[in-house]
C-alpha cells in the first residue's frame, strides 16, 4: 500500500511539473538589461537553477553558480557560456548541508566578488534518498544553509542595493508544521520526508517575509517563490 500511495504521488508530482512548467506557465517576457550587475545562484547546474542562470547571463549579468559538485558546477559554466555568448559566468563550491561550506563560500565570495545584486535561493532537496545523517538533512540544505549565506551576504546586498533576495520555495509549504522541538531530528521514512519537506518550505516563506519586513527601506526586496504557477521573475524586470 505504502508503494503504491508513493507511486501515485510521484506521478502526480511529475504531472505537476510538466503541466506548470511546459503547458501552462507563460514564457518571462522581461527584456531589462544586468550588465555591471552580479548574481548567485545556488544549485545552478542543472534545471530551474539552470534556466535562471542562462536568462540572467543572456541580459548581462556576472553569474556566479552556487553548486555542490565541482565537475557538474564548471561543465554547466561552459555550457552556458557557450549558450549564452557571456563569458562572466563561473563555478563556486557550495554544500548547503555544510555550515562550514556555506561560510567558506561567503568568505571566498566576499573576498573576489565586489557586487551582489541578485540572491537566488533555487538549490534545494525533497528527500535525503539513502544518506543517514545526524540531523534533519531537508532542513540543512532547504532553509539553514540558505538562511545563513543570506546573513553572511547581507552586508554585500545591502551597498549594492537596490538588489534583491529569491528564495524558491513551494506550494507544499501549505502542508508545514512547524514543531520546533523535533526540527533538527534525523528523517527516516518517505512520510517523515514528505513532512520535512513541506516544513522546510515553510521556513522558506517565513524566512523571506520576515526578511522583506526587517530589511524594508534599505533597498533589498525579497521574495518567495513557487515555480510553476507563476514565472518566477514575471514580465518585468529583475531589479
Amino acid at each position: 500500500m505504502e508503494a503504491l500511495l508513493l507511486g501515485a504521488g510521484l506521478l502526480l508530482g511529475a504531472y505537476v511539473l510538466v503541466y506548470y512548467n511546459l503547458v501552462k506557465a507563460p514564457p518571462c517576457g522581461g527584456i531589462a538589461s544586468l550588465r555591471g550587475r552580479t548574481a548567485v545562484v545556488t544549485g545552478a547546474n542543472s534545471g530551474i537553477g539552470k534556466m535562471t542562470a542562462l536568462e540572467l547571463a543572456r541580459r548581462g549579468a556576472r553569474v556566479v553558480l552556487a553548486c555542490r559538485s565541482r565537475e557538474r558546477g564548471e561543465a554547466a559554466a561552459f555550457d552556458l557560456r557557450q549558450e549564452s555568448g557571456n563569458n562572466e559566468i563561473i563555478f563556486m563550491a557550495l554544500d548547503l548541508a555544510s555550515l562550514a561550506s556555506v561560510r567558506a563560500f561567503a568568505t571566498a565570495f566576499l573576498s573576489s566578488e565586489p557586487r551582489l545584486d541578485i540572491l537566488i535561493h533555487n538549490a534545494g532537496i525533497s528527500s535525503c534518498g539513502g544518506t543517514r545523517e545526524p540531523f534533519n538533512l531537508l532542513l540543512r540544505v532547504n532553509h539553514i544553509g540558505p538562511f545563513l549565506l543570506t546573513h553572511l551576504l547581507l552586508p554585500r546586498l545591502k551597498t549594492c542595493a537596490p538588489s534583491r533576495v529569491v528564495v524558491v520555495s513551494s506550494a507544499a509549504h501549505q502542508r508545514g508544521r512547524l514543531d520546533f522541538t523535533r526540527l533538527d531530528r534525523p528523517v527516516v521514512g518517505w512520510r517523515q520526508e514528505l513532512r520535512a519537506y513541506a516544513d522546510s518550505k515553510l521556513a522558506n516563506v517565513l524566512f523571506a517575509r520576515e526578511l522583506a519586513t526587517q530589511l524594508e527601506g534599505t533597498g533589498v526586496t525579497c521574495f518567495a517563490a513557487h515555480p510553476g504557477e507563476a514565472c518566477l521573475f514575471g514580465c518585468s524586470a529583475l531589479l
